[in-house]
């Protein structure tokens, strides 16, 4: 009979008790037990991110209670810079427009924090998309108000009744365009201070409207904007002469949008330039001189109606006559 091997005897071993690699290698862990594994570090990432917001809000809490937003918490400009900044050092697979999703649902609740915050929205017609184009930028729980005309939307904001409205982008040719209304600088003072999307790519079954945001809180600026200017000037000029006279100011990329009242003494245009401009700019007063000409008579001059973040990624410039 061959000898009996026994583990317990030097230089003897059982086979059979020891796996390949050497008694200290572990078992491969079950595809199960992996899955866990990945499951729980995402559980303990959720919770550092939301560790992270709340920290976010106490900050903006603070913002609020030292004053630093003012009346109405909108700072569509500061908010544009964020976003921006975010995307710029994006990496990996997750889609660059969940992060704007998440940071403009992120910002809509910190405002809601600091101010109640309702909206308003013009869609002249079912459909239109002006309406789900606020939704998409101001968050899917901010209150809205939808109204049928931009002049309803617009009362609601002189009331009060609202922080911020939400119109159809201007076209040529409306018979009673709204924008003509900010020139008068009327109380309480009604400016654009952002455009719509934001996030110009458009996937599909996102809105297709292009829309501005009026508030009553002056725009502020996010480092790479565009102005809309409103000008009166005698009829007798025409487009290129008043297109010239802008550039000659030195105003560029300059985007027109004209309006003439019927049998007004004087016509209306739009002015949609690059850059940041405020209503100190040296640049106006020039523009004012020119438009008056040798004889004056110039009623109102060149009014700085509001400005915008140019959207992500910025839309090509065509050139003039295109809508701002």
């Amino acid at each position: 009979m061959p000898p009996r091997l026994d583990s317990n005897q030097p230089g003897r071993s059982n086979m059979s008790e020891v796996a390949p690699g050497g008694a200290d290698a572990e078992a491969p862990a079950s595809p199960d037990a992996a899955l866990a594994g990945l499951r729980a570090e995402i559980d303990r990432l959720d919770e550092a991110l939301h560790d992270l917001l709340m920290a976010r809000a106490e900050v903006v809490a603070r913002v609020a209670a030292e004053g630093g937003k003012g009346r109405v918490a909108l700072r569509p400009g500061r908010e544009a810079a964020i976003l921006r900044h975010l995307l710029a050092r994006h990496r990996g697979g997750l889609p660059a427009q969940c992060v704007v999703r998440v940071w403009r649902e992120l910002l809509a609740g910190t405002t809601a924090m600091q101010t109640p915050t309702t909206i308003a929205a013009a869609e002249p017609e079912p459909g239109v998309g002006t309406v789900a184009l606020a939704r998409e930028h101001f968050g899917a729980l901010t209150p809205l108000r939808a109204h049928r005309s931009a002049a309803q939307a617009i009362g609601d904001l002189a009331a009060g009744r609202v922080a911020a409205v939400v119109l159809p982008l201007p076209a040529e040719g409306e018979p009673a365009p709204w924008w003509p209304g900010l020139m008068h600088r009327t109380e309480p003072r009604l400016y654009v201070v952002a455009r719509l999307p934001f996030w110009a790519p458009r996937p599909e079954g996102a809105p297709r409207a292009q829309a501005l945001v009026l508030a009553t809180v002056p725009p502020d600026p996010s480092g790479e904007d565009r102005t809309l200017l409103g000008l009166e000037f005698a009829p007798t000029l025409s487009r290129t002469r008043v297109a010239e006279l802008v550039a000659a100011a030195g105003f560029a990329e300059i985007r027109t949008l004209f309006w003439r009242a019927p049998g007004g003494d004087v016509a209306l245009a739009m002015l949609d330039v690059a850059g940041f401009v405020r209503e100190d700019d040296a640049r106006l007063a020039a523009l004012a001189a020119a438009l008056a000409g040798p004889r004056g008579g110039v009623p109102r001059p060149p009014v700085v109606l509001g400005a915008y973040a140019t959207p992500v990624p910025a839309p090509a410039a065509t050139g003039q006559g295109e809508n701002p």
